[in-house]
């Protein structure tokens, strides 16, 4: 017995040894890909010597002789920190997942295979300026030379996650960098998405669609044609998707996500010291690291420091000496769906307005990791390239013996969008930002601009120009073969929303709808917001003059303006009613509940009970005021729609219908399911939380979930790459924080927010302050890949200067890059 124990024993202490051992190989392994940020390297792709002067928050301070070398730096300093995650959105863009992921990322492959974006990215190198053809060869050069001195020196392939895959490491382009400016079209657009769930609704019912995905209010269009009136051969009633589900690592947002950011500007006249103020944060879907990267460039124009996203050499968000510029997605209606007839007797060919036509054609493999090569027959129309039914729920909407195509700006294989870029960040002056946003064509968006003399706000992007006779305006799939259905080009860059010098002296943009003009002019029919907007309207219009510290308190306000309006509107008939009702029984939770909201502001405190029942009580109310009216579809719906609950409950067009139980016997009334859907969601939350209701907190059910993609899936590594917090905020606040939504239990995470923010003074430029959501680095291992996250989740931000001696005094590394050819002849 004794024997036994001993090696028992033994055996303990060896597996013990064994995977101390193996975790110490591991460790050392993956510290060899962390950067050393004091080192001195020879380079080639550099005329003269560069610094890269790193702060304490790992912030890259760039100095250089030249611009081109500047940005070879940036590139550098890029792949030291992100080269994993740059190297994933291009195989994203480029259809090579499944060369690393296996049959998982298939469906994702197909997708961008077909739509062709990258093909598009190449071709429209050859149509930027000089400037920008140098910066972007100088950047990949910097790219590749850190690939270069990581292979030579055997510094851990320059990530942990390459060690997980047996690829090679492929050099950066220039095309590479338009594609991934692509790949920001791809996740701040779903007009795509819309129009199939529009078509989908209408075949479930008469005037459904005007309720659940009402237009703007304040817009007067004409009413949509039932779907299918359009196309007879379609069955009506509620289509169910056979495969609607996105594939793994899809870029595609989901219904809701497509960018949504705050961004307003106040000029010199409104600013408390004299000089125009700056906010903006721009909502992207979380993750670690963060896709944004802080950096600071010294160009032959001047200093420019603010948000970077890695692949690209551009300060996307932020400042210069004389402008500061902030980006919203400008919900431009830039992608139509296009039925297209096939050919019954030829099915090589598809309908025009001059009859059948062949498809243009092209056959392309897509290698899959441990499986065979797939071969993809890709198919183009004027319109646009097909895509396959299998992917958005189009084969819902999509007639026999007929394919969709899509029409989209983003396929432009001329698109200058990299050039303009490039200009707005050496602009001046506000006039020289608006000449540069001429050039600007996929993604569309809102350019809130502040400089010495006051603000403006533009639209720039291509909008498409449509036919007056389009037969559903845009906003659901139309027949392909009919000329009114297909773009007349793009409305002329004048004709563009634009807001110069306005008389109150403030611009504001929260995704909301920017200009009121009939279609074909209308820009959209379909906004990112029609709730934040009153929030943001009313605290800039309760000071005369704005502050630094102001602006920070607008970007952090978590007041849901949906909350104050709906909760008055759905519990109308239910405060205060009732005999009092005994402790532990439903009817007293209700009625402490509806105690406690009435006297709650609206503030979404990650601390209160409050914004935990106002959500999971409305989150239950929509379900059951949809579920029998879409059935499945209802699933779609996973978000709160505050004008659609509106509409309900003001019975608006005589949508109190909603309210009324179809396969009940007994009518319901609105105020019946406002009280059963509380106590339901009461209920459900007691299960979670326990039964004292004064105990909950937002914070519990509202946990930022900033997972690594990649690592984060790795059982037991997931604990130390995924980065979780509780936060404030909710989908209407804002500071905003979009929920998960679905049926997990989970819904209401925060997975969409304000992953960068800026506020800029320019009354005091260096008090100009920012932050990212996670760290500089994407490497586990470093102390940089989560230290800003706490700043970010307690809204703290860092401040960043274009004072050179400043950068060096706080220095924590410096990077010496030197030609070789230099340096061999100095010796």
């Amino acid at each position: 017995m004794y024997k036994a124990f001993r090696w028992g024993v033994r055996l303990i202490m060896a597996a013990i040894v064994g995977v101390v051992l193996i975790g110490g190989l591991i460790y050392f392994f993956a510290s060899r890909s962390l950067p050393d940020y004091d080192a001195t390297y020879k380079v080639t792709g550099l005329t003269a010597p560069v610094e890269i002067v790193r702060s304490t928050e790992d912030v890259p301070h760039i100095f250089g002789k030249n611009d081109p070398d500047v940005f070879f730096a940036l590139g550098l300093a890029h792949a030291q920190d992100r080269l994993w995650q740059m190297t994933l959105m291009r195989r994203t863009v480029q259809g090579r997942l499944s060369e690393v992921f296996g049959q998982e990322t298939l469906k994702t492959d197909e997708l961008m295979r077909r739509l062709g974006l990258y093909q598009a990215a190449v071709d429209s190198v050859a149509s930027q300026d000089d400037y920008t053809k140098a910066a972007l060869q100088a950047y990949a050069r910097g790219v590749n030379q850190w690939i270069q001195i990581v292979n030579e020196g055997a510094m851990g392939r320059g990530a942990p996650e390459f060690f997980l895959f047996d690829s090679k490491i492929s050099y950066w382009t220039p095309a590479d960098s338009l594609a991934i400016m692509k790949l920001m079209a791809v996740q701040l657009s779903n007009q795509l998405q819309d129009e199939v769930l529009r078509a989908r609704v209408s075949l479930a019912g008469k005037d459904l669609v005007r309720d659940i995905m009402p237009d703007d209010p304040q817009q007067a269009t004409a009413a949509l044609p039932d779907y299918a009136s359009l196309f007879p051969t379609m069955q009506k009633g509620i289509q169910t998707a056979e495969n609607g589900a996105p594939g793994a690592f899809s870029p595609f947002p989901e219904r809701g996500s497509a960018g949504a950011s705050n961004a307003w500007a106040a000029g010199p006249d409104r600013s408390a010291a004299g000089g125009a103020l700056l906010a903006n944060d721009p909502h992207l879907g979380l993750t670690a690291p963060s896709i944004w990267y802080l950096a600071r460039l010294q160009l032959q124009s001047g200093g420019v420091i603010g948000g970077t996203i890695p692949g690209m050499p551009l300060v996307l968000s932020g400042r210069n000496k004389d402008l500061g510029w902030g980006l919203t997605t400008a919900y431009v209606d830039d992608q139509d769906l296009h039925i297209e007839e096939i050919d019954p007797d030829d099915p090589t060919k598809y309908r025009t307005p001059d009859g059948w036509k062949h498809f243009k054609t092209k056959r392309v493999i897509v290698e899959v990791k441990d499986a065979k090569p797939v071969t993809l027959t890709l198919r183009w129309t004027d319109n646009g390239p097909v895509l396959p039914g299998s992917h958005f729920d189009l084969a819902t909407v999509t007639p026999p013996h007929s394919v969709m195509s899509l029409s989209w700006t983003a396929f432009d294989p001329k698109d200058t969008t990299m050039t303009g870029a490039m200009d707005l960040m050496r602009a001046k002056s506000i006039p020289q930002a608006l000449d540069a946003a001429k050039e600007i064509v996929a993604p569309a968006q809102n350019i809130t601009l502040a400089d010495k003399d006051g603000v403006a706000l533009v639209t720039a992007g291509k909008i498409p120009l449509r036919d007056r006779a389009n037969d559903t305006q845009g906003r659901m799939p139309n027949a392909g073969w009919k000329p009114e259905n297909r773009w007349k080009g793009a409305l002329p860059f004048k004709d563009n929303p634009q807001f110069v010098e306005p008389k109150s002296g403030i611009v504001v943009n929260t995704n909301n709808k920017t200009v009121d003009r009939p279609f074909p002019y209308n820009v959209s029919f379909h906004w990112g917001d029609t709730q934040r907007i009153q929030r943001l309207s009313k605290l800039m219009g309760e000071r005369e003059v704005h502050s630094r510290d102001s602006f920070i308190s607008a970007q952090l306000d978590t007041v849901s303006p949906a909350a104050r309006g709906l909760l008055p509107l759905v519990g109308a008939n239910l405060w205060y009613t009732g005999d009092p009702a005994p402790d532990g029984t439903p009817e007293r939770m209700r009625q402490r509940a509806l105690e406690m909201l009435a006297s709650w502001d609206g503030e979404m405190s990650e601390h209160l009970p409050e914004p935990l029942i106002y959500a999971a009580w409305m989150r239950e109310l929509q379900n059951r005021l949809i579920r029998d009216e879409l059935g499945p579809l209802a699933k779609k719906f996973d978000h709160l729609e505050p004008l659609f609950i509106e509409r309900v409950f003001r019975d608006t067009q005589g949508a109190s219908h909603w309210c009324d139980i179809i396969q009940s016997a007994p009518k319901e009334t609105c105020s019946d399911i406002a009280r059963q859907s509380l106590d339901a969601a009461l209920l459900d939350l007691s299960k979670k939380y326990g039964p004292n209701i004064e105990s909950w907190r937002w914070g519990d059910a509202h946990i930022a979930e900033q997972d690594n993609p990649v690592l984060g899936k790795v059982p037991g590594l997931k604990w130390f790459v995924n980065i979780r917090q509780s936060t404030s905020g909710g989908d209407f606040t804002l500071m905003r924080g979009r929920t998960k939504g679905g049926d997990g239990p989970d819904r209401f995470a925060n997975v969409h927010a304000a992953g960068y923010r800026e506020v800029l003074d320019f009354a005091d430029p260096d008090s100009s302050v920012f932050i990212i959501s996670t760290g500089q680095s994407g490497h586990p291992l470093s102390r940089h890949y989560d230290d800003l996250s706490e700043l970010w989740r307690s809204g703290e931000y860092i401040p960043m200067s274009l004072d050179p001696a400043l950068a060096r005094a706080a220095a924590t590394g410096i990077t010496h890059l030197v030609p070789k050819g230099a340096a061999q002849a100095a010796n």
